[in-house]
C-alpha cells in the first residue's frame, strides 16, 4: 500500500512537471520497485522511482539525490533499471555478473550530489542467439530466468530473442492441421537441441519430447514474457520459415517440399517452398496461435537457409522468397518487423555476394526489417553491403562459440568499434548494439564492457574503464590485480589472429597431433606471456580473496594457464613414445593425467565450472524416471559427442568442467596411453582407426550412462589455486617457449 501511494504521487508530480507520462511508463513503476527489491533486498526504501515523459525519441534515465533518498527516473522500466545499475556501479562501486557479484553496500547509501541525465543513442539493445538457448539455457527454470531478466534490465537490454515454448505453438498448429502425436514426436528434438530444430537444421534427434515439457515450457514462456513486458522489454518471437515435419508429404502429397541436409551427421529435414500456398497459410496460423498464447510486440525472428545453401543464386528467386516470408508475417500482423540474423552472410560468403544479399533484403520494406550484423567485432558485414542497403541494422558482439571455456576476446575492438560505427557517415541506419554469443555465463568483462556502450556515443577509454571495472568487481583497489589485467588485456583479450577462443588439447579426442577435430589449440599469444598475469593474480590473493568475482577470475586464469600447459606436456610424452622410452613415457603420461586431475580439483571450487549443476538442472525437469534419464542424456550428449557415436561434431561444445575432466577426458587419455604403451612393448604400430572407433563407442556409453555429480563446490578457490601455482609455476619457465 505504501508503494502504491508513492507511485501515485510520483506519477502526479511528473505529469505536472515533466510533460505527459505514458500509461505504459506509469504501469512499469511497480515493476521497477519490485526489481529494486530483488536486486538489493533491504535497501528498496532508499530509492524513489519516477517515470519520465516520453518526449525524447530514445530511452533516457536520471539519477538524483533528494532528501536522503536516491531518485531513479526513466521513460520505462529498462531505463529505471539502468539508472539503478548506474548508481550501483558509479556511486556504490558494485557489480552484478553471471560469474561473481559484488553487492557489499554500506548501511548508509551514498547520495548523488547532482543530477545525472543519460540518453541512449541506440533504439535497440539486442540479446541472445538461437544457440544460447541450447548451450546455456536448456535447463533454466523460472528462478534462473527471473535472475536473467533482471540482468537484462540492469544492462539496458530491451530486445531479447524469446523462443522458449515455441514447441507448444507448433504442436497446436500442426495438430490443428491433422498431424498426430506420432508425427510431432518425429519432428521435435530433445530440449538440448532446440536451437537447431528452431533453425530448421535437425528433427527428432534425442527425443521424443515429453508432453509435460511442452506444457511446462508454455507456462514458463508466459511468465518470461510477462516479466519482460512489465519492464518495457520488447521480446523478439519466432516466425515461420518453412520447416515442416517429415510426415508433411503424407498429409499434403502435392505440397512443394525441399529436402535439405545440415551436413553434420543428421537426417534430412523438410522445408516447404514459399511458393506453395500452404506456406502463407501456415505462417499466418503460426503467428495467430503464438499471439493468442504469448502476445506480440511485432518483432519476429526468421532465418532462411541457416547454414544451408539456397537452391538458386538467382536474385529474382531470392527476392521473391524473401517477400513471401515477410508476407507470411504481415498476413497475421500488419505491424510485423522481420528481425534477421545476418549469420548466413558471414558463414557462406561465397554464395552471398552483394547482388544476392541486396535481393534478399530489398524485397522487404525498410521499416519492416532489422538486420543483425551477428559477428561485427570480427567481420563487419555492414562495411561490404553499404550498411545493408538501407535497412536498420544492429552491431553485435558474438564472442563465444559452443560454450567453450577460454579466456578470449577483442577487448580493444569492443571498446571502440560500436561508437566508431555509430558516428561513421557510411554506417547508414545503425539502430542498435547487441550480444549474440552462442553461450553465456563466462568472460563477464566483455559483457560489462559491451553494455557500457548503451548510454554513451563515444568509444570507451580502457585505461580509465578497466581500473573502475576491477574496483567494482573486487571491492578493493589492488595494483597486483590491475597489473594482472593489463597482461590479460595484451594476451588473451588482444583479439588477434583467431576467430574465437582456443580450446586445450586436454579436451580434444586423444591424438599425437597438436589439435583434434573441433579442438583448435592455436592461441593468439605466446603461452609464456600469460604467466605474469597468473603471478599477479596469486599476489593479489591477500587483498582480494573475499571477492566472489576475484575468486572466479583467479580460477579462470589458473585454468587457462594449466590448459595451455597441456600442449608442452603432451610434447614430452610424444617424444618419449617416438623414442620408445617406456620409463620416460610412464613418467610424462602420469604427469599429464595428474594435470587433468589438478584442473578438476581447481574447477570443483566454483559452481561456474562444475558438471553437476548442468546435469541436475536437466534431471529436475523430468516428471518421471524415464524423462529424467532422457534429459540427462541430452545434457551429456550436447557437451561431448553432440550427436551419435559417429558424430562429426564431437567436442564442438567441450567444457572444462569439474567432473567432465576426471570422468570423460582423463579416461579417454588413459585409454590412449594404454594403446601407445602396448605399442612400445610390442614394437607394433598402433591401430589408430580402431582406437577412434572404440573410443567413440565408449563415449556413446558415457552419454547414455547416469551418475550423480556434486552440485556444491568443494575447497577454497584461492587455496587450491595457490597450491597449483607452487606446484607448476617453476617448471613452466623452462617448458614454455
Amino acid at each position: 500500500m505504501i508503494y502504491k501511494t508513492k507511485v501515485f504521487i510520483c506519477v502526479l508530480l511528473c505529469g505536472i512537471c515533466g510533460g505527459m507520462i505514458s500509461a505504459q511508463a506509469q504501469l512499469q513503476v511497480p515493476a521497477s520497485y519490485a526489481l529494486i527489491k530483488r536486486v538489493v533486498p533491504g535497501y528498496e526504501k532508499n530509492f524513489i522511482v519516477q517515470p519520465l515523459s516520453e518526449n525524447e525519441a530514445k530511452d533516457v534515465f536520471e539519477v538524483e539525490g533528494a532528501k536522503g533518498k536516491i531518485v531513479l527516473r526513466g521513460n520505462n522500466g529498462i531505463a529505471v533499471a539502468s539508472a539503478l545499475y548506474y548508481y550501483l556501479t558509479e556511486y556504490a562501486h558494485c557489480q552484478i555478473t553471471w560469474n561473481g557479484t559484488n553487492l557489499n553496500l554500506p548501511v548508509k547509501l551514498p547520495i548523488p550530489a547532482q543530477k545525472v541525465h543519460k540518453t541512449t543513442p541506440y533504439q535497440y539493445r539486442y540479446y541472445l542467439n538461437y544457440c544460447t538457448y541450447s548451450y546455456s539455457m536448456s535447463w533454466w527454470d523460472w528462478k534462473r530466468w527471473e535472475k536473467e531478466i533482471d540482468w537484462m534490465a540492469l544492462h539496458g537490454i530491451n530486445m531479447p530473442l524469446a523462443i522458449t515454448g515455441q514447441e507448444y505453438v507448433w504442436d497446436k498448429v500442426y495438430k490443428g492441421m491433422g498431424f498426430s502425436s506420432k508425427d510431432m514426436q518425429d519432428f521435435f528434438t530433445g530440449p538440448a537441441y532446440f536451437g537447431w530444430f528452431y533453425m530448421g537444421n535437425i528433427d527428432k534427434w534425442d527425443g521424443p519430447l515429453p508432453a509435460s515439457w511442452i506444457t511446462s515450457h508454455r507456462d514458463l514462456q508466459i511468465k518470461i514474457l510477462q516479466r519482460e513486458r512489465e519492464l518495457g522489454i520488447k521480446p523478439v518471437l519466432p516466425a515461420f520459415t518453412g520447416h515442416v515435419p517429415a510426415s508433411f508429404k503424407t498429409h499434403f502429397p502435392n505440397a512443394k517440399l525441399k529436402q535439405t541436409n545440415w551436413n553434420n551427421g543428421f537426417a534430412d529435414t523438410y522445408i516447404l517452398d514459399s511458393e506453395d500456398p500452404l506456406f502463407a497459410e501456415i505462417g499466418k496460423k503460426f503467428i495467430q496461435e503464438q499471439t493468442r498464447v504469448y502476445g506480440t510486440d511485432h518483432l519476429y525472428s526468421a532465418d532462411t537457409f541457416n547454414e544451408n545453401e539456397p537452391p538458386s543464386n538467382d536474385p529474382k528467386f531470392l527476392s521473391e522468397l524473401s517477400a513471401r516470408v515477410y508476407d507470411g508475417m504481415k498476413g497475421a500482423d500488419p505491424k510485423a518487423v522481420w528481425v534477421m540474423q545476418g549469420w548466413l552472410f558471414f558463414s557462406d560468403r561465397k554464395f552471398w555476394q552483394n547482388e544476392q544479399i541486396k535481393a534478399l533484403l530489398n524485397a522487404v520494406p525498410d521499416d519492416h526489417m532489422i538486420v543483425l550484423d551477428l559477428n561485427t567485432d570480427y567481420e563487419p558485414i555492414w562495411k561490404r553491403t553499404e550498411a545493408f542497403y538501407g535497412k536498420p541494422w544492429i552491431w553485435n558482439m558474438l564472442h563465444n562459440y559452443g560454450g567453450n571455456n577460454s579466456l578470449f576476446g577483442r577487448i580493444e575492438a569492443v571498446a571502440t568499434q560500436p561508437a566508431q560505427a555509430l558516428n561513421d557517415p557510411k554506417s547508414g541506419r545503425m539502430v542498435g548494439i547487441g550480444l549474440t554469443m552462442e553461450a553465456i555465463e563466462q568472460t563477464p568483462v566483455l559483457y560489462e564492457l559491451m553494455t557500457q556502450h548503451t548510454w554513451q556515443n563515444k568509444p570507451i577509454d580502457l585505461d580509465q574503464w578497466l581500473p573502475e571495472y576491477l574496483f567494482n568487481r573486487y571491492g578493493v583497489k589492488s595494483k597486483d590485480a590491475l597489473d594482472a589485467w593489463q597482461t590479460l588485456r595484451g594476451t588473451v583479450f588482444n583479439g588477434k589472429d583467431i576467430r574465437d577462443g582456443a580450446e586445450s588439447i586436454i579436451t580434444g579426442r586423444p591424438t599425437l597431433d597438436s589439435a583434434a577435430i573441433w579442438t583448435r589449440t592455436r592461441l593468439n599469444y605466446n603461452r609464456k606471456d600469460l604467466l605474469p598475469a597468473w603471478d599477479k593474480m596469486v599476489a593479489a590473493i591477500p587483498a582480494c580473496k573475499q571477492s566472489s568475482g576475484f575468486n572466479y577470475d583467479l580460477v579462470d586464469v589458473t585454468r587457462q594457464v594449466l590448459a595451455n600447459y597441456g600442449r608442452p606436456m603432451q610434447l614430452k610424452w610424444i617424444k618419449a613414445y617416438h623414442d620408445k622410452d617406456e620409463k620416460a613415457f610412464d613418467k610424462y603420461t602420469a604427469e599429464y593425467l595428474n594435470l587433468i586431475t589438478d584442473m578438476d580439483r581447481l574447477l570443483a571450487t566454483r559452481k561456474d565450472f562444475m558438471l553437476g549443476p548442468w546435469i541436475a538442472d536437466a534431471r529436475n525437469w523430468g516428471a518421471t524416471p524415464a524423462e529424467k534419464a532422457l534429459y540427462e542424456k541430452n545434457a551429456r550428449n550436447l557437451i561431448t559427442l553432440w550427436g551419435d557415436a559417429n558424430s562429426p561434431l564431437h567436442e564442438y561444445s567441450c567444457r572444462q568442467w569439474s567432473g567432465l575432466l576426471n570422468d570423460f577426458y582423463k579416461v579417454r587419455w588413459r585409454k590412449f596411453f594404454d594403446l601407445l604403451k602396448g605399442s612400445i612393448k610390442t614394437g607394433k604400430e598402433p591401430d589408430f582407426k580402431q582406437f577412434d572407433k572404440s573410443i567413440s563407442n565408449w563415449e556413446w556409453q558415457w552419454v547414455n550412462s547416469s551418475k550423480v555429480y556434486p552440485i556444491v563446490p568443494t575447497g577454497g578457490s584461492a587455496a587450491v589455486a595457490k597450491q597449483l601455482y607452487e606446484k607448476y609455476r617453476t617448471n613452466m619457465d623452462k617448458d614454455l617457449k
